[in-house]
């Protein structure tokens, strides 16, 4: 059960945004070498409050977000109940999109062909409930992490030479003022897929496991953004002119292996698009049944039309409001476990 508390963790996280390196580039790359200590901070938080959700996940045996929201907030409950089941339709919706993008980019197939295949394949994980979702999870995050390792490493190993004018970076959009706001925003909106997913498993998981598998998946998300940062800081800038970062320097380092990227990615993507999917399922039928699968597969239809939408402006419009309103369910991860344990 602890690998797959890691890779449920792990599997809400790296998802479209992430795997196609967009996500990095907004929050970190962007910052030049001090996105580096940015990791470092995001790592920190990532790590804790892993820990900190399946602390109190398995403390009161939760089932969904929605019986573990009371205990971390109060009566503020309810506010983030709204915001999160908002943020993983919104989620759901940049992961479809996302998966259109790379298979077009790097497979020449239509758009609608990549979101299709995500659509079917979410929709028929989700119809084989928990179970099922743990065990595709199992299965795809260790490909999915493998995928964005290599690649990380090929770019580090092979870096292009930067032939962009230095000029144009003055007129960057930056999703926060500063670094350090850019890392804590970064952390909080990805709490809110986590707290979703990991919450939901706390009647089956015992607390050790689920605390040292939160804190370990952490760590091993730290550990892969910080390689993606590094990778992307020897492409940049050019790679601020592509949807899909990863995809870029794959084909600049190892061309012959762009296709096989390019199919590993868009499987990363489905697995945080299967995490989105159940947990707003999870938190409409907690109970699991065909209420569940009938809420799993009428979001996936829901959000069709945010797929019309540009994907790296998807990333950096949504992701950045995603983090405000996921700062205070941060800020009671941190608190709370604190205040339980005295």
């Amino acid at each position: 059960m602890f690998i797959k508390v890691v890779t449920l963790y792990v599997g809400a996280i790296i998802g479209a945004g992430f795997a196609s390196g967009q996500e990095i580039l907004q929050f970190f790359i962007n910052y030049r070498h001090e996105g580096l200590l940015g990791v470092l901070i995001t790592t920190i938080l990532f790590s804790y409050c892993g820990g900190a959700i399946m602390y109190l996940a398995t403390k009161y045996k939760s089932g969904s977000y929605q019986e573990l929201l009371p205990h971390l907030m109060g009566p503020v409950a309810k506010i983030m109940d709204v915001i999160s089941l908002v943020m993983l339709v919104g989620g759901l919706g940049i992961m479809m999109a996302g998966s259109g993008a790379v298979l077009h980019q790097y497979m020449a197939l239509p758009i609608n062909v990549g979101i299709l295949l995500a659509l079917t394949i979410t929709i028929g994980v989700i119809c084989g409930g928990v179970g099922r979702v743990l065990n595709a999870n199992l299965i795809l995050v260790p490909i999915k992490l493998l995928a964005v390792v290599i690649i990380a490493i090929i770019a580090i190993l092979n870096p292009t030479v930067n032939t962009v004018d230095t000029a144009m970076e003055v007129n960057q959009t930056l999703v926060a003022s500063h670094w350090l706001w850019a890392s804590i925003l970064y952390a909080s909106y990805n709490m809110i897929v986590p707290l979703a997913v990991l919450s939901s498993v706390g009647k089956i998981i015992e607390p050790k496991i689920g605390i040292v598998g939160g804190l370990a998946g952490g760590l091993m998300l730290g550990l892969v953004t910080g390689l993606v940062t590094l990778a992307g800081l020897l492409f940049y800038p050019e790679i601020k002119n592509y949807p899909v970062p990863m995809l870029y320097m794959a084909s600049v380092a190892a061309p012959i292996l762009k296709t096989f990227f390019a199919l590993l990615i868009w499987l990363a993507m489905i697995t945080t698009a299967i995490a989105d999917a159940h947990g707003f399922a999870s938190r409409v039928a907690p109970q699991g049944g065909k209420l569940y699968k009938i809420s799993g597969i009428a979001i996936c239809i829901m959000v069709l039309p945010l797929t019309k939408l540009d994907f790296a402006q998807l990333v950096q419009k949504i992701y950045p409001m995603f983090g405000y309103g996921g700062l205070i369910l941060m800020v009671s991860l941190v608190i709370m476990p604190l205040m339980n344990r005295r």
